[in-house]
């Protein structure tokens, strides 16, 4: 299994925080195509949202990232501050 955390807005838009899944993919993008066939807020979101930011493992990551079970992958809008 791997462990998906939404943060911020993409929390409320696709409305849920958190969820397990199956590790049945090789890179966080075939994760991200996986989730977009749930509808189109999910594909506009996560596939269509090129600021999306990816963390696996607390570890920025890429959508060419590889993950394995066991894994905690993170989806969260670019972070500012000042």
């Amino acid at each position: 299994m791997i462990h998906i955390l939404y943060f911020a807005h993409l929390r409320e838009r696709l409305g849920q925080t958190e969820e397990k899944l199956p590790a049945i993919h090789a890179t966080v993008s075939d994760l991200l195509v996986d989730l977009a066939t749930r509808g189109e807020p999910w594909k506009e979101a996560l596939v269509d949202n090129s600021s999306l930011q990816i963390a696996v493992n607390h570890d920025i990551a890429s959508r060419e990232t590889q993950i394995k079970a066991g894994d905690e992958i993170a989806f969260f809008p670019p972070v500012t501050g000042g």
